[in-house]
């Protein structure tokens, strides 16, 4: 009997909006937890380090086709859960925002559905240049715009996750056990040890509704202004 596909965990978000560390760290979390996790990093990143530029209009396409296919490819094998450090819906958002081209979105979003748990990233963590490609806290914001906004309109549920280390580790651990805990080997006990570590308990579980999510995020301001974070 073939062995089932992975459990793909996608996790979204501009520039500087800590998705690396995260896939990092909840890649390291779910291993700890005896599952065999395949990470899929982020192909945008390795291109233009590897080219030494970010890429022009041309070239989107063939990197948000590439990204999909890595994960694809991770999806076969063998792994339990696959981490994807975006996926090609990141390169969409880009494409839309420079250059005004919206034609790689129905694919992007036709691939993204394979998706079990979409992970969006908040937009707390302070925004750090990087001396290569990074532009501006502006543009995270307009990417992080475009996203929500095309996933809401294609009707792809997400969970936004906010707080740093492992506070925000936690969130992202609760959330895959809600979602796909049924097919994992055990309870992600080690979230509630986590959160307890952090500022703030998990509020909203698996909420996309903005209104709850603007609340949290207050909350959390307020954590930091007060000291507590």
């Amino acid at each position: 009997m073939a062995r089932p596909l992975a459990m793909l965990v996608a996790l979204l978000g501009g520039e500087s909006s800590g998705k690396s560390t995260l896939s990092l760290e909840l890649t390291a979390a779910l291993e700890a937890h005896g599952l065999r996790v395949a990470l899929v990093p982020e192909h945008l990143r390795a291109w233009c380090t590897a080219a030494g530029r970010a890429p022009l209009a041309h070239e989107q396409a063939d990197i948000a086709a590439e990204q999909d296919r890595q994960i694809a490819t991770a999806l076969q094998s063998g792994a339990d859960v696959v981490v994807a450090d975006t996926t090609g819906l990141v390169v969409a958002a880009y494409s839309a925002h420079y250059f005004a081209d919206d034609t790689l979105w129905p694919d992007a979003l036709l691939r993204h559905r394979r998706a079990d748990l979409t992970l969006l990233m908040g937009l707390d963590l302070p925004w750090q240049p990087d001396g290569l490609f990074r532009d501006s806290p502006a543009v995270r914001d307009a990417i992080d715009r475009r996203l929500r906004g095309a996933l809401q309109g294609a009707g792809l549920p997400f969970t936004p996750v906010y707080g740093r280390g492992p506070q925000r580790l936690a969130q992202a651990l609760r959330a895959v056990q809600g979602r796909i805990g049924s097919r994992l080997n055990a309870p992600l006990v080690a979230a509630d040890a986590l959160l307890e570590q952090g500022s703030g308990r998990w509020n909203c579980d698996n909420c996309s509704d903005p209104d709850c999510e603007h609340r949290l995020f207050s909350g959390l301001i307020r954590q930091r202004q007060t000291g507590t974070d």
